[in-house]
């Protein structure tokens, strides 16, 4: 989810944690943009998401962000000081950090990226603006233990998504890979919607035990295997 820090969202932390607590969420992700989209928060604001408690409420919060891609070797826009205090880590294209250069080229990027030992999932890799070679993405995902996620607003957000999609959750399941459910929500109102996931995911019949996010307890295992760090407060969600 991404907050007012994010100027183009509308909602606050304290915000997502009440429509969270309403709709019977137990664990959200805070995961504003990364400096190089240009209306993002500074690095400060990620460094400092440590004074943010753990629990809320009975609503567990992850500490992350959405970088950026920003070149064909795989650089972030996430340093050191900042991947020190998150839990998790998602990259994915946006236009005024990396512009599309081309299915070869994407591909090559967004490989790159699944091979920074930062990033734990790839955001919204199936926008049509950003063509990628979806099969070898799918394989290198598998072999670096990285997520593509599955975004249920680029259904409604990103024009011709739907079938990119399919085929990235198909491409998946034949590679053994995991997905990651993503609400990208810029509002309130929209925090933890994955109805158009959740119907795609039953059309393929994609295996409920490689979704990262099926319960609390596969996320924070899953981002323990990428960084080593076991968050213990929300081992009680």
């Amino acid at each position: 989810m991404h907050t007012v820090a994010s100027t183009h969202a509308y909602s606050t932390v304290h915000e997502y944690i009440q429509q969270a607590k309403i709709q019977g969420l137990k664990l959200i992700a805070i995961t504003d943009h990364g400096m190089a989209l240009g209306d993002s928060p500074h690095r400060w604001h990620f460094i400092n998401m440590r004074i943010i408690p753990r629990i809320v409420d009975g609503v567990g919060i992850l500490r992350g962000i959405e970088a950026n891609i920003l070149n064909l070797h795989g650089d972030i826009d996430c340093d050191d000081g900042m991947y020190r205090e998150l839990d998790m880590v998602i990259a994915g294209f946006h236009e005024p950090a990396c512009p599309s250069m081309g299915i070869d080229k994407n591909t090559e990027a967004m490989i790159a990226t699944i091979k920074n030992p930062k990033v734990n999932i790839i955001s919204h890799p199936g926008n049509p603006n950003y063509p990628i070679h979806i099969d070898a993405v799918a394989k290198v995902a598998k072999e670096y233990q990285v997520a593509l996620e599955i975004n249920n607003s680029s259904f409604i957000s990103r024009k011709g998504s739907d079938d990119n999609c399919r085929q990235i959750a198909q491409a998946v399941k034949d590679a053994g890979g995991m997905i990651s459910f993503g609400s990208d929500s810029h509002v309130a109102y929209n925090v933890g919607s994955f109805e158009n996931c959740l119907s795609l995911i039953k059309d393929i019949d994609f295996p409920v035990h490689r979704i990262i996010n099926r319960s609390p307890r596969a996320v924070i295992e899953f981002f323990a295997l990428k960084t080593g760090r076991y968050i213990e407060e929300l081992a009680i969600l």
